[in-house]
């Protein structure tokens, strides 16, 4: 089992994660997926609007976690982006609570979707889980998942566009029946019996 660390007391009030690129990317498999796996660039956190030089960003395959409160990172990523902690927070996981540190970092999604200045949380992951994609992301946009004839498809949009609702119906657009004896939609002044509806 993987033991997911969750924040719950940031070190200070923590803002909505910034959207860089309001863009969208969709994923599709040839089979069903149980694990929703991106290519990810993580770098120090900047200011992408800056002209000034960017951070290295290094990338990591991204497990998307709708369990995780808050995006986790591995020592793996705080070593190859070199990050410094900001302060600590208090995470639980499976195997109980414990401190943390924490670190500010850019997320770069595939198809250029990305957010700035995301806190995000230091855990013990599975040997080749270094970037855990928590609701701190997911919850800026629009995420769905299908897996039609078997295939998973995976999309993502930042920020939220509109809702997406399965149960409730769109309305139909219901087109009313025309009358014999009234004159015909289509214009031509007639009724519609002797015209577009004579052979209705």
């Amino acid at each position: 089992m993987l033991a997911i660390p969750r924040p719950t007391t940031p070190v200070s009030p923590s803002p909505s994660p910034t959207t860089i690129l309001p863009q969208s990317f969709t994923l599709s498999a040839g089979g069903r997926l149980s694990v929703l796996k991106t290519a990810t660039h993580v770098s120090a956190a900047f200011d992408p609007s800056s002209t000034s030089p960017q951070p290295q960003k290094v990338q990591f395959d991204a497990i998307w976690d709708t369990g995780a409160t808050n995006s986790v990172i591995s020592q793996k990523v705080v070593d190859a982006c070199g990050l410094k902690p900001i302060g600590m927070a208090i995470v639980h996981t499976g195997n109980g609570s414990r401190n943390s540190e924490v670190y500010l970092v850019n997320i770069l999604l595939p198809n250029g979707v990305g957010c700035a200045n995301v806190r995000v949380t230091k855990g013990d992951m599975s040997p080749d889980t270094h970037l855990l994609i928590g609701m701190d992301i997911i919850g800026e946009g629009d995420f769905a998942v299908t897996n039609k004839d078997g295939k998973t498809c995976f999309t993502f949009r930042c920020p939220s566009l509109e809702r997406i609702d399965f149960v409730t119906p769109k309305p139909v657009h219901v087109i009313p029946r025309q009358g014999r004896n009234e004159k015909c939609a289509c214009g031509s002044g007639k009724k519609f019996k002797h015209c577009c509806g004579k052979n209705a």
